[in-house]
C-alpha cells in the first residue's frame, strides 16, 4: 500500500497526538521513527518522526493538521 508523509515532528509523543486528531476524523494513519525500537528517543531529533496516511487521505489530514497550529 502506498502512503503519504504528512507531517514529521521531534517526538513519539507528539506524532502520536497528531496520530489521534486524525484517527478521530476517521483516518488510518502510520507512525515511524529511526529510534532503535524507542530505545534511544534522543534519535528521534535527528531524523524526526514521521506520520503517514493513505494518499487519499492526505489533503484531509493536512488540512487538519493546518486547522491545529
Amino acid at each position: 500500500m502506498d502512503v503519504v508523509e504528512v507531517a514529521v515532528v521531534d517526538s513519539r509523543i507528539e506524532a502520536e497526538v497528531i496520530a489521534g486528531l486524525l484517527r478521530s476524523n476517521g483516518i488510518k494513519v502510520g507512525i515511524t521513527a529511526d529510534d532503535a525500537g524507542a530505545q534511544e528517543p534522543q534519535l528521534q531529533l535527528q531524523s524526526g518522526v514521521h506520520v503517514y496516511v493513505a494518499p487519499e487521505d492526505a489533503e484531509e489530514a493536512r488540512r487538519l493538521l493546518a486547522t491545529r497550529r
